[in-house]
């Protein structure tokens, strides 16, 4: 049985393209052998396609301010505006949970 593919943690998206191009034929290599023992699972590439889509109008001025802070963390703007919906959703359901103890 195959082990996971290991990725480093990267500080940015540049940083993650340049290990995937580097690291192409190693990524080959893993999938051949989980196709040939079995043990091929389902992506986030499979995800993705599953994902709804939804549209939400922002002030301009925070649209500006998450270009700024996503550049900043190596993120695109929308990766980074689902990253913080996300995060405050977490934190708002834990909050809820802690209060009705």
């Amino acid at each position: 049985m195959s082990k996971m593919l290991e990725t480093p943690e990267f500080r940015s998206e540049k940083e993650e393209a340049v290990w995937w191009a580097q690291n192409q034929s190693l990524v080959l290599q893993e999938f051949k052998k989980a196709a040939a023992d079995g043990t091929l699972r389902r992506g986030a590439a499979v995800r993705r396609g599953q994902t709804p889509t939804t549209t939400i109008r922002l002030d301009l001025n925070d649209i500006e301010l998450a270009k700024r802070q996503a550049e900043e963390r190596g993120l695109r703007y929308q990766t980074y505006l689902k990253m913080l919906i996300h995060q405050a959703l977490l934190q708002e359901a834990n909050s809820k949970r802690g209060s009705s103890v």
